[in-house]
């Protein structure tokens, strides 16, 4: 089905577009801010053909679409939006009295905890690059392949070339993070970039405070994070007071002056304290914990994202690939994932329900190249204990990537695809099957409670 088809179907089900409060798309999902669904309503949009699951949270609707296709869905969702004059647009209009967005944006505020909210922005810094990561991880993977293959050509120009284009994402990850970082916080963008720069500059190396050299790029995104969140409640501040005529030159130069003074002398070396105590911590709990830190960690990620405390690993993720090149954490994590894969593989076995079985053979693929939602959402959550069984997957695998600490040198990515930006394909693959085996016969041991077909009730 085309995505427009889609589209207007998932319009259709919702039924009035004055329930629609935003869109917006994130990676494999159309995210809907709206007045609650009914079930029935939930049920008819995981019947849409192209819907790979539905994910209800408070008054967030999350449709699950998979990679590519929710990007288009969701373009051609706001320009339904869009051309019906809804409320729900990418760029939102002013409330009026009695549309219902501020009752409802202070509902969500009440709902909304600290914890909850810090994960969100955090996610929303790093999600927009992790495409640049899957691009430069992959590039330098495959690289690290061929060169395993044929030593001889590390010298080819091509290859010199393809060594650069794989470490791309680095050279510009901290202004990048500064520039979002700073969006997230409510400050101007480019001057949270320009601040990354000031901590990144190569010039730094030739000053030296307090008998001591500086060091450029101390700290990483650590430390960018730090200051920009430091120059944006500065900027908002100093706004108060600077006159509306001076303010275009005034409050820049300020903000910079002042937030440059506590980066240099305060942020950046705390924000280096910070990024050396993660880099040494992650090595220190895999490598002296070994498979016993992988089963924990594999174990207990699927909870984790189920909480969405997972949102807080990314830029450890992206610490540990801009101090060392790779992540020993991600390998470990994404057998999670696959721990889903066998448990599914188990239910489809073992279940007498051939809507479950369909359900299962469409999201199966998806599962495998490591995108897990149609999976936890539409067989393991729904059912219980093959959630349990695809824990236990996980914690398997983990155990095999720790035991080998095996490393990726990208995000975003999990499955098998995510073999080929790993230092040690081969082990990560070793890993992978060790997790769908795990979780098939934990899911297969543990049993469930086959569903009974409609016709039957």
């Amino acid at each position: 089905m085309n995505p427009d088809q889609i589209a207007k179907e998932i319009f259709a089900v919702i039924g009035s577009k004055e329930k629609i409060h935003s869109s917006e798309c994130c990676m494999t999902r159309l995210r809907l801010e709206l007045d609650s669904l009914s079930d029935d309503k939930l049920a008819a949009l995981k019947k849409i053909n192209g819907v790979l699951g539905v994910n209800q949270t408070e008054s967030e609707l999350q449709i699950i679409l998979g990679p590519g296709r929710a990007a288009e869905v969701t373009k051609c969702f706001q320009e339904l939006l869009k051309g019906s004059d809804s409320k729900a647009s990418e760029t939102k209009s002013a409330p009026s009295f009695g549309d219902g967005r501020e009752l409802h944006a202070k509902i969500r505020a009440k709902n909304a905890t600290p914890v909850k909210l810090f994960f969100k922005r955090v996610a929303d810094i790093f999600i927009p690059l992790i495409p640049a990561f899957i691009a430069c991880g992959l590039i330098t993977g495959s690289v690290n392949i061929l060169l395993r293959l044929f030593p001889e050509a590390a010298s080819y120009s091509s290859i010199l070339l393809l060594k650069i284009a794989g470490n791309t994402i680095f050279y510009a990850l901290n202004i990048v993070v500064g520039w979002n970082a700073s969006k997230q916080f409510g400050g101007t963008p480019a001057l949270g970039a320009a601040l990354a720069v000031l901590i990144s500059h190569p010039l730094l190396s030739s000053v030296t405070l307090f008998d001591s050299p500086l060091v450029p790029g101390r700290g990483g995104i650590i430390a960018v994070l730090l200051i920009s969140a430091a120059a944006s409640w500065l900027e908002k501040h100093v706004r108060k007071f600077i006159p509306e005529m001076l303010d275009l030159f005034m409050t820049p130069l300020i903000v910079f002056l002042i937030a440059g003074t506590l980066a240099i002398l305060i942020l950046q070396p705390v924000g280096g304290i910070i990024a050396e105590a993660i880099g040494t911590a992650a090595y220190t709990a895999v490598k002296s914990g070994g498979a016993l830190t992988g089963f924990i960690l594999g174990g207990i990620w699927l909870p984790c994202v189920l909480l969405g405390v997972h949102q807080a690993f990314t830029p450890i993720h992206a610490e540990l690939l801009s101090q060392t090149g790779v992540t020993i954490l991600l390998p470990i994590l994404a057998m999670a994932g696959t721990g889903q894969v066998g448990a599914c593989a188990a239910v489809y076995v073992k279940t007498k329900n051939h809507a479950l079985k369909k359900t299962i053979l469409s999201a199966l693929p998806v599962g495998i190249m490591g995108i897990g939602e149609p999976l936890i959402y539409g067989v393991t959550l729904p059912l219980v204990r093959p959630f349990v069984g695809a824990c236990i997957g996980g914690a398997f695998g983990g155990a095999v990537q720790a035991a080998f600490t095996v490393g990726a040198s990208t995000l975003g990515l999990s499955g098998l695809p995510l073999a080929a930006a790993t230092d040690n394909p081969s082990v990560y693959l070793l890993g992978i099957v060790a997790s769908y085996i795990a979780g098939f016969i934990a899911t297969w041991l543990i049993g469930f409670a086959d569903p009974v077909e409609e016709e039957e009730k």
